[in-house]
């Protein structure tokens, strides 16, 4: 698509709608941008140089006044608003900001998409990568656009993208030549509606390979495994728990590539500074990518063994009056929130749970909160029905927090030397922070501010 002289709405004016204004203007189009927040709340409008006739916010557009050629939408805006809808029944593309962002680009592409370890996996394969000396961006849905990052990439470079499922069920023509799918497990309920259409939209990473590509598959997530026959590209799977003839997987302790009988030893699992069996996943996929773009297995054993994890991911804030202070802001699922007391399972926890619901239920999360945790404190707008979850399955010890400040006191309050303060809230943010990074950081302000200084 040539894009000078096009009329494009870009809706939502966070970072993505930012950044497809950006590209969009540097290609010569005419670009309005919407947003239903109020001017005095969205940052950096004002610096994109748009005209006043080139802005609607603080309001629902309608249909009528815009008549667009097309329109992209930022990760978090429904396609199912009313005018957006009204714009793809007369045929007007409907695009996602990677779909804009990556749309003739050279470079080598590798997505990376499910429901809990995307970021992880992204980060570290993005570490890998970087070995090959090939200029690498990290974005996508880690926080960083892709558009304005990846324009200057030729051939040679190597774009590693975190792919969500409201960025992928907009995609058109992205293709990726190495396309990872993690695990699938109830998220996002609230704008899917079903399992199976969630599904349907992680699954559209594959959807434009070839045989040339390569797709790596979880073996253990069945209806990951499922994908397999329907799929145009390589296949490579991984598996932390099962031994593949072909595939990525566990010898005893070891990270064995496997290919028609022949064992290729990559390193211990002791070996990895990241906790959790969830985390063989991750660093099993990002074996796959990495030495599909040339790199050796020692070479990918050699930064494995230095990758000490992602921020807010399972992240040590430290240790104060003997209580491990542990930052999991970034669970913001039932699932991830499992994957993290599991990780910390042998020593006392008091959990801290609670935020903003995506449609899921949280009586399965609250067995395991019962086996797993000495007590938990519950916070947020999905506090009633957290609560009443816990008290469902029997949870012993629950507390009940009326601000995020009040729960890290309370949670203080109950550990004890030894014990682990777990803040991974099974709950996204939007109901008290912008972001999961901005909870994680004030989680970790309020530890240090509660302890001048670390014991150890």
């Amino acid at each position: 698509m040539n894009f000078k002289g096009k009329k494009v709405l870009v809706v939502g004016a966070g970072r993505s709608g930012l950044a497809a204004v950006k590209k969009l203007l540097g290609f010569g189009s005419d670009v309005i941008l919407t947003d239903k927040q109020n001017p005095e709340n969205l940052e950096g409008v004002n610096e994109l140089g748009l005209a006043e006739s080139q802005l609607i916010l603080g309001r629902v557009p309608e249909w009528k006044e815009i008549q667009a050629e097309l329109i992209v939408l930022s990760p978090g805006v429904s396609p199912k608003l009313p005018f957006i809808q009204e714009g793809a029944a007369q045929g007007i593309p409907v695009w996602s900001e990677v779909e804009l962002a990556l749309r003739g680009n050279r470079a080598k592409k590798v997505g990376i998409t499910g429901t809990n370890g995307k970021t992880t996996t992204t980060t570290l394969i993005g570490e890998l990568v970087q070995r090959t000396g090939r200029p690498t961006v990290v974005a996508g849905n880690i926080g960083v656009a892709l558009s304005g990052r990846v324009d200057e990439l030729s051939e040679e470079g190597i774009i590693v993208a975190e792919l969500s499922s409201f960025q992928l069920e907009l995609i058109d023509q992205l293709r990726l030549n190495i396309a990872i799918l993690l695990n699938i497990t109830p998220d996002h309920l609230d704008r899917h509606g079903t399992v199976e259409k969630y599904l349907a939209a992680k699954a559209r990473i594959f959807e434009n390979q070839t045989a040339e590509d390569l797709a790596i598959l979880n073996w253990d997530d069945s209806a990951v495994r499922a994908l397999a026959p329907g799929l145009k590209a390589r296949i490579l799977f991984i598996s932390p728990t099962n031994y593949l003839e072909d595939g990525i997987c566990l010898k005893g302790e070891d990270i064995v590539y496997t290919e028609k009988g022949s064992i290729t030893r990559i390193l211990n699992r002791k070996e990895l500074q990241i906790r959790g069996s969830h985390n063989l996943e991750n660093v099993m996929a990002s074996i796959g990518a990495a030495h599909e773009m040339g790199l050796s297995f020692s070479e990918i054993a050699e930064g494995l063994r230095q990758f000490k994890g992602v921020e807010h991911r399972q992240e040590i804030v430290g240790t104060f009056d003997g209580i491990l202070f542990v930052n999991d802001s970034k669970g913001t699922n039932p699932d991830a929130s499992e994957k993290a007391l599991y990780a910390f399972n042998e020593q006392p926890i008091v959990l801290i749970a609670g935020g903003k619901n995506k449609g899921l239920d949280f009586h399965d999360f609250m067995k395991i909160v019962k086996d797993q945790v000495k007590s938990v404190v519950i916070l947020g707008m999905a506090a009633d029905e957290m609560e009443q979850a816990a008290k469902d399955v029997g949870v012993a010890r629950i507390v009940r927090a009326g601000s995020f400040e009040e729960g890290v006191e309370l949670a203080i309050s109950e550990a004890a030397a030894g014990d682990v303060v777990l803040l991974s809230p099974a709950c996204t943010s939007w109901d008290m922070f912008k972001s999961y990074e901005e909870r994680g950081e004030f989680f970790k302000e309020l530890v240090r501010r509660h302890y001048r200084e670390p014991i150890s």
